[in-house]
């Protein structure tokens, strides 16, 4: 069952309490027999487990663990390979 907040408008007081989705709402303070108006308060519904927008998608950060080029240093970046020259191989005819 839910549970409903109530305030007074004669004396501010205010008051919770649990009643079905059918029951009428109330309009009597027990206090001091003003009219009651119902509030809206915040739900104490919460999503528990994975999967939901909050815990898996609404807060990813951009993988940080790739790097582009524009961010390694060049004292980080390899020389270019110098292009060389083999020897023939041995011929093994002789």
């Amino acid at each position: 069952m839910p549970i409903y907040e109530y305030q007074c408008d004669a004396c501010g007081q205010i008051t919770e309490e649990l009643q079905k989705f059918s029951d009428p709402p109330l309009t009597t303070c027990k206090h001091c027999h003003g009219h009651l108006s119902k509030l809206i308060s915040h739900s104490a519904f919460h999503l528990k487990g994975g999967g939901w927008y909050v815990s898996e998608y609404g807060n990813k950060k951009p993988n940080s663990s790739v790097s582009t080029p524009a961010d390694t240093p060049a004292a980080d970046k390899k020389p270019e390979a110098a292009a060389t020259t083999t020897a023939p191989a041995a011929n093994s005819d002789a």
